[in-house]
C-alpha cells in the first residue's frame, strides 16, 4: 500500500449533511452523527418553535386556498406530509452550522511539511505496539474502506483505557514515549492533572462509539484529517462548526499520531496543531478556557496551551469522524 500525503485546499466548509460514499469494492461508508445528547430543554424548544411554523404555515395556505384546491390538497394528504417532512428535515440541516464566533477565523497557507506521508495502517500498529507491547486486538481492516468526507486517511489510535487508569496518565504516557524519541518540551508538565486537562463531553461520546462499534479492539481505527480542515479557526470556532458526525481529537490521540507519523511536525513553517478536542484550565480553577497545543520550533516539538478563543493562521484542529458500521 502507498503512502499518501495530503496538502488540501483551504476549506472554512460548511457542514449540512454528510453524504455515504461508495467504493468501487461496493463498501458503503455513511456518516454515523453524533446524536442523542440534545438537551430536554432544547428538544422542548425545537418542537415548540417548529410548531409555530406549521402553525403560520397553515393560517398563510389557508388565506390562499379555495374549497376546490383545499380538497386537492388533502386528497394527496400522504404524498404532502412526506415532501413538507423532506423539505422541512432539509432546512434545518442547512442551519445546523453555527455562526458563531465566525470572525474568529485567519486566513492561513500554512500546509504539512513535504516528508510527511500517511503509513500504511498495518505499519502504524507495529509502531504503536513498539511503544505500548501490552496494547491487544485491532480491526485492521476498516481501513480498506473508502473514506469519509472531510477525512484524509485512516490513522491507528488506541484506547486510552488499554494503558492507563485515567485519561492524564495516559497522556502523560504518550509524552514520554514522543521524548524518548525526539526532542520535546511539555511547558505545563506540572500542570496536567484533571483539574488542568480535561476531554471535551463531544470528544468523549465519541469515544464511547467508537469502543462500541470497535468492541474488543484497544487500538481504533478512526477516520481523520489533521487539521487542514480548520487551519486558521480558533479552537471555540472550530468546536462550533463541527459536522455532525465529526469530533476534535484531544492531546493524547494526537500524540499518538505524531508517534506514528513524527513528520507531521517537523519544521518550523508548518501547520501547527491545537487539540480542541480537549480542555484546558489555567488556573485548574474549573475555568477552561484555553486550548492544549503541540508545536515545532527551532528547540524541538513542544506541548503548550493557548486561549480558546484567539484565531492564527498557524494553527489547525485534527479531527476524527464516525462512521456507521454495517
Amino acid at each position: 500500500m502507498a503512502f499518501t500525503n495530503h496538502h488540501a485546499p483551504h476549506a472554512h466548509h460548511s457542514h449540512h449533511a454528510r453524504h455515504s460514499v461508495t467504493h468501487s469494492s461496493g463498501h458503503t461508508v455513511t456518516p454515523l452523527h453524533l446524536t442523542g445528547n440534545t438537551t430536554p430543554k432544547q428538544n422542548e424548544q425545537l418542537l415548540e418553535f417548529l410548531g409555530e411554523a406549521v402553525t403560520r404555515a397553515h393560517a398563510q395556505a389557508i388565506e390562499e386556498l379555495d374549497q376546490n384546491s383545499a380538497q386537492a390538497v388533502l386528497d394527496s394528504s400522504r404524498k404532502l406530509k412526506q415532501e413538507v417532512a423532506d423539505l422541512l428535515i432539509e432546512i434545518i440541516h442547512r442551519h445546523t452550522t453555527s455562526d458563531r464566533f465566525k470572525n474568529e477565523q485567519a486566513e492561513s497557507d500554512r500546509v504539512y511539511p513535504a516528508t510527511y506521508r500517511v503509513r500504511p495502517i498495518e505499519a502504524q500498529v507495529t509502531e504503536l505496539k513498539k511503544f505500548f507491547p501490552t496494547l491487544g486486538k485491532v480491526n485492521e481492516r476498516i481501513a480498506r474502506r473508502p473514506m469519509l468526507e472531510g477525512a484524509e486517511a485512516w490513522f491507528a489510535i488506541p484506547r486510552w483505557q488499554a494503558l492507563a487508569s485515567n485519561y492524564n496518565d495516559a497522556v502523560a504516557m504518550v509524552m514520554e514515549c514522543i521524548g524518548s524519541k525526539r526532542r520535546f518540551q511539555n511547558r505545563v508538565k506540572d500542570r496536567m492533572s484533571p483539574q488542568y486537562l480535561r476531554q471535551s463531553e463531544r470528544s468523549k461520546l465519541a469515544e464511547t462509539i467508537l469502543a462500541d462499534q470497535q468492541q474488543g479492539s484497544d487500538i481504533h481505527i478512526v477516520a481523520c484529517q489533521y487539521g487542514m480542515l480548520h487551519r486558521g479557526c480558533s479552537a471555540r470556532r472550530t468546536r462550533v462548526a463541527l459536522a455532525g458526525n465529526e469530533y476534535g481529537l484531544g492531546a493524547f490521540e494526537v500524540g499518538c499520531m505524531l508517534l506514528t507519523h513524527p513528520e507531521r511536525l517537523s519544521s518550523e513553517d508548518t501547520l501547527m496543531i491545537d487539540c480542541s478536542g480537549d480542555e484546558y484550565s489555567v488556573g485548574g480553577d474549573n475555568s477552561f478556557d484555553r486550548v492544549p497545543l503541540y508545536d515545532y520550533d527551532i528547540s524541538g516539538l513542544q506541548f503548550s496551551i493557548f486561549y480558546e478563543d484567539r484565531a492564527r493562521n498557524l494553527w489547525g484542529t485534527p479531527t476524527g469522524f464516525l462512521y456507521k458500521m454495517s
